[in-house]
């Protein structure tokens, strides 16, 4: 059987913190939100800026917990604007069957704090 790429995690609508050119690159997400969402440092993701249409791919690091930290480190910094609102998705690669049942991790964190709700 063959396998396809499905939705594995999605953080929806959240607001950039900060983007930092100077770094070595990636995505610091606030640890309470990259848990929630199923997301481990290093995972690849793809990021959807509502703001201004940009898609690009990038990797997590761990910001700080209850921070509602989402920054653009490196050359993603010069893809957004502080203040845009983003999704963050991660997919899996997995056998089709599988897929048909599986169930994503998706979080719908409040947009103005980064933080989760209820």
């Amino acid at each position: 059987m063959f396998q396809i790429e499905v939705l594995k995690s999605k953080i929806h609508r959240v607001r950039v913190t900060e983007a930092n050119l100077n770094y070595v690159g990636s995505i610091t997400i606030d640890e309470a939100l990259m848990e929630a969402a199923n997301l481990i440092e290093g995972e690849k993701v793809q990021i959807l800026d509502i703001d201004n249409g940009e898609r690009f791919e990038t990797y997590v690091i761990k910001g700080p917990r209850q921070s509602g930290a989402i920054c653009l480190n490196g050359a993603a910094a010069r893809k957004v604007q502080v203040g845009d609102v983003v999704i963050i998705v991660s997919y899996a690669r997995m056998d089709f069957q599988e897929a048909k049942t599986f169930k994503p991790w998706v979080i719908f964190p409040d947009t103005d704090t980064n933080r989760l709700v209820g």
